[in-house]
């Protein structure tokens, strides 16, 4: 079993943000809880967490079994924050140090790392740089072997050409940090505890350090400024893009679309561009997304059509379902197979049964819909009275004209009919007509009104 710990301490001030750094979101899911989540595949028996600026939000913010945290109320460097954790380590374990603020490190390359770790080896996570600058230089002998890092600061021009560079990602027995973390000096241009430096100790051990290459510079980038956030929420769209089309869903542009929670597809599934697919959202076999639509918390059956620029929220939709475009699915909204929700249609708390239709410019709120209804455009149900909210109830094969108001609690019978523009208070039978409109007059002469 292994021990991991996060270094979350960073206050993060080129965020320009009062959040704590590692509170920052890629695909919606905070930087450090990436990290936690990460941790948690490799069965870590303990995470600890190591908190300074906004560490209560952190604590109150992040989610994990066996998470444990500890607090470096100075910021002396990474080599001093680890030494935080030194309390809660198990003796004689792999430790993983991972960071907050990089959130697309991989599991299978942590897994890598870690069996390079004995009791005479540490591993540590390097990455070759087109550009290495800010990054601690990996140092090494003549046979190739690892001897120090030497920070950028601290380094020399023949080493600042060097391009492999340290991503401070490194894992080793829990006894040797205990040993070597105490006798770390800031005697350095930071004036820190470099936590870098027991790579020499481990040298003067005759340890072995065993480098292992990250893949990319993308799984170990870090994330200092909004625009390091920015580039990294795209690499992290395309990983998911990726993911999904392997899964066989077809995304017309992998480029513009947007995961910020899980999806789960079926067979011969497409989604259009500018799609956001928030929380949990599963599709069934052979729907297809239009352009510019936001799916939340929702489950869509077989063979459903959701057309453009559609809102969908905490609903389930059936089987053959048609939606949109330009329409809104509002929380505790169902559709029975076969139903449609046309353009400009807004339901909340709403359950339309099968094949029923709701095609144009109408509200359906807080409404139990039968089978084999027609509603007509401009319908609303006046659910809310300013203090209460009450259901209205419209049973099978009912036809509600357009432009009508069902002024809740009403009950509209099976088959009943209302006439357009009606405005409904009391409920009707089974097979009735209900008209209620005023009587039309046609006046003569009548002045229309002038601008004053």
């Amino acid at each position: 079993m292994t021990d991991v710990i996060i270094l979350a301490a960073g206050k993060g001030t080129r965020m320009r943000s009062s959040k704590p750094k590692v509170l920052h979101t890629i695909g919606a899911k905070p930087l450090v809880q990436h990290v936690i989540d990460c941790a948690k595949e490799l069965n870590a028996e303990k995470a600890i967490v190591v908190v300074g600026h906004g560490g209560e939000e952190v604590k109150a913010e992040v989610s994990g079994e066996a998470l444990v945290f500890v607090e470096q109320t100075e910021q002396l460097g990474t080599g001093h924050a680890v030494a935080q954790a030194l309390p809660e380590l198990n003796e004689n374990k792999p430790v993983l140090i991972l960071y907050g603020d990089v959130p697309l490190i991989q599991p299978e390359t942590l897994k890598t790392l870690l069996s390079g770790v004995s009791d005479n080896s540490m591993a540590l996570l390097t990455v070759e740089l087109a550009n290495p600058t800010g990054y601690g230089r990996i140092i090494r002998n003549k046979n190739g072997d690892v001897e120090a890092i030497v920070e950028q600061k601290d380094a020399s021009d023949e080493q600042l050409a060097i391009c492999e560079g340290n991503t401070g990602v490194m894992a080793v027995n829990s006894n040797k940090l205990q040993a070597w973390l105490p006798k770390l000096s800031n005697n350095n241009a930071q004036g820190e505890y470099y936590l870098t430096d027991i790579i020499e100790m481990a040298r003067s051990e005759a340890m072995d350090v065993v480098a292992v290459k990250a893949a990319n510079e993308v799984e170990v980038a870090g994330i200092n400024n909004r625009l390091q956030q920015a580039e990294l929420e795209r690499a992290f769209q395309k990983l998911e893009a990726e993911k999904l089309m392997q899964q066989g869903l077809c995304l017309l542009d992998p480029a513009r679309f947007d995961l910020r929670g899980s999806l789960t597809v079926g067979m011969d599934c497409e989604i259009d561009v500018n799609c956001v697919i928030i929380g949990q959202v599963e599709l069934g076999n052979n729907v297809t997304v239009g352009p510019n639509c936001v799916l939340k918390n929702v489950k869509i059956g077989d063979k459903t059509n959701i057309d453009a620029n559609s809102v969908l929220e905490d609903s389930t939709v059936g089987e053959r379902c048609q939606i949109g475009p330009y329409a809104r699915l509002r929380p505790a909204t169902v559709l029975a197979n076969g139903a449609k929700i046309g353009n400009f249609v807004e339901t909340k708390k709403a359950t339309i049964g099968l094949g029923s239709k709701v095609n144009h410019l109408s509200y359906v709120g807080d409404a139990k819909v039968g089978d084999g209804v027609n509603i007509g455009a401009g319908t609303i149900t006046c659910n809310y009275d300013g203090v209460n909210k009450s259901l209205t109830e419209i049973e099978d094969g009912a036809f509600i004209g357009s432009n009508t108001a069902l002024v809740a609690p009403v009950k509209i019978g099976l088959n009943s009919t209302v006439a357009a523009g009606s405005t409904v208070t009391k409920g009707s039978e089974e097979g009735q007509l209900v008209l209620s409109r005023a009587k039309q007059r046609n006046i003569d002469g009548w002045a229309r009104p002038s601008k004053k």
